[in-house]
């Protein structure tokens, strides 16, 4: 029954992941209208998101996949 459980947690990890992912494509998008506006605080704050969303986005998939190796090692 755990197998069935770790299954759908990676159904919903990689859900997540690209939807992080098309947030941080928003927010790149975001940064780069308010560059071309000079308003630096949206900038800021944009490329701080943006940067955010695509760590998490990458990261959570391979920290799911290392907490998988170990279980399966166990």
């Amino acid at each position: 029954m755990n197998d069935m459980n770790f299954m759908g947690a990676g159904n919903w990890i990689g859900m997540v992941s690209t939807i992080l992912i098309i947030i941080c494509f928003y927010f790149t998008l975001t940064f780069f209208q308010h560059l071309r506006l000079n308003d630096e605080r949206v900038v800021k704050q944009s490329k701080l998101a943006a940067v955010i969303c695509l760590a998490l986005g990458l990261l959570l998939p391979v920290l799911y996949g290392f907490y998988m190796y170990n279980q399966m090692m166990r």
